[in-house]
Formats: structure tokens, sequence, C-alpha cells
């Protein structure tokens, strides 16, 4: 099995860490792959309820895309290129973004070019202090793959966003949270502590109305205001006949905790 990204549970939050330390968690075939195939067993494992994602090492979240590996691709011609790299990182991304599951990034270190693609995909992220981004596709003559150019200028707004894919500029964790990039800043050993606080605070709530939310916001953002409130009115229906929302208003009318299972 391959340990490019590796896999930890507790208290019903799953925590994967992008694993290529010395090559600053760039992404390669193999761990994109891995996580993928990771999102798929966490999707449907109800033992888990929220994911934690962050690199391996002091030094990156992730650099980006391995540079050596996609650039074979690249000699390769068009329809390689395509196929190898940018379906399977724009996969990689949607399917985060799509996760009925709220995954939150722990950004440790460097998140350049696919690093930062992942963290604007996420639902959620906490940044250490020493946290970089940087949008440096524009210096190997390319624009971003992984959903950049269509995601950044969503959170930052079009004019922001076309200064750092426009220069390629490094950018400070104050800005990526200025920015709507992040949630907020942690001094570098609370990263991974602050980012599980945060996921036990959405998980003492349903799962079925996380989902729904989830769902809700990341499809209305591509629909237009009355198709996202028919979205939000389909996704409040299905949590209609749950034990879930049964529980959560005889809770509310009883002034006791809820206590919710998932259906």
């Amino acid at each position: 099995m391959s340990d490019t990204v590796l896999f930890d549970v507790t208290d019903g939050v799953a925590l994967l860490t992008l694993n290529r330390p010395d090559k600053l968690n760039a992404l390669n075939y193999e761990l994109v792959d891995r996580l993928l195939s990771l999102l798929d067993l966490i999707e449907v494992d109800d033992t888990v309820q929220a994911v934690i994602l962050t690199g391996a090492g002091e030094s990156a979240f992730s650099a980006g895309g391995d540079i050596h590996e996609f650039s074979r691709s690249v000699a390769q011609g068009v329809n390689a290129a395509v196929r190898d790299f940018v379906r399977r990182g724009q996969r990689l991304t949607a399917r985060l973004e799509g996760l009925p599951k709220p995954v939150i990034a722990a950004v440790n270190g460097l998140a350049y070019g696919a690093g930062c693609e992942i963290t604007e995909a996420v639902h959620l992220a906490i940044a250490s202090e020493r946290a970089r981004f940087a949008k440096p596709e524009i210096k190997l003559a390319m624009p971003p793959t992984f959903g950049g150019t269509q995601r950044l200028p969503r959170l930052a707004g079009r004019k922001r966003a076309l200064e750092l894919l426009l220069t390629g500029d490094e950018f400070s964790a104050s800005q990526a949270l200025e920015l709507g990039l992040v949630n907020k800043i942690v001094p570098h050993e609370d990263l991974i502590a602050s980012a599980r606080a945060l996921a036990l605070r959405i998980t003492r709530h349903s799962p079925l109305a996380v989902a729904a939310i989830i769902t809700a916001v990341t499809r209305g953002l591509n629909m237009t205001i009355g198709e996202g409130l028919l979205n939000e009115s389909e996704q409040f229906g299905r949590m209609v006949p749950s034990h879930d929302l049964t529980e959560g208003l005889l809770a509310w009318k009883e002034r006791r905790e809820a206590h919710y299972t998932g259906r």
C-alpha cells in the first residue's frame, strides 16, 4: 500500500498527511491517486465525520505538482498532459470540495501551486503562522490547472486573484486570511490541535445537516440565486423525514442535548 498519504482516525476525525517531505509534499500521480482512494473510503465510513488534511515535515503543506513527473506528460503531447495531469488534479480538488463531510486544511508551511489550489477547494482552512502561499504557475509559462483560475477569483475577487495569478508572487498567511483563503492563523505548534478543535465543533452536530449545508453551499456557488434557493429547499426536504431533524427539534423543546444517529 502506498505511503504517500498517511491515514489516521481519532474521535471520528480522519487525519490525512501528504507524505513526501523530502519533495516538499509535491503532488505526484501516486499521491493524488492514493488521496482520492482514501476520500472514497472516508465518504462511506460512518465512523469518520470530518477530515483534516496537512503536510508531513516542517517546511511544506505542498509545494504543488511534481514538475519532473508532469513535464514527462507534457512531452507526450496535449492528450497525455490533459489526461494524466489536468484531469487528475481537477478530479482531486472537485472531490475535496464536494465531499459531504467537512474537510479542513491545516496549512503547515508552503502552499504553492496545487497546494494552494487544494486550500482553495477544501471547506475550511487553518494556517500556521509559518504558512506561505503562491500561484507560481505563470513562471512555468502555464495557467493553474487544478481549479485555481476559477476558485481563487470566487474567494478573493477577480482583480485580487488576477494579481496573484499573473505575477506568481508569494503571499503571507495574513494576506491569505484577508483574501478569504483561510479561516484563521494560529501558532505553528497549535495547528493540528486547532484543526481538531474546529472539526469537533462541527461533528457535535447532525452529520446529515452538515452534509446538507456543504452540498447547498458548494452547488449554490455555481447557480443563480433562484436556483440556489431551490437547492437549499431540496436539502432541507431531505432532512424532514430524518431521525436527526426529529431529534434536534425534540431536544430543543426538552432543553437537553441532542443525540444524532446520522439517519
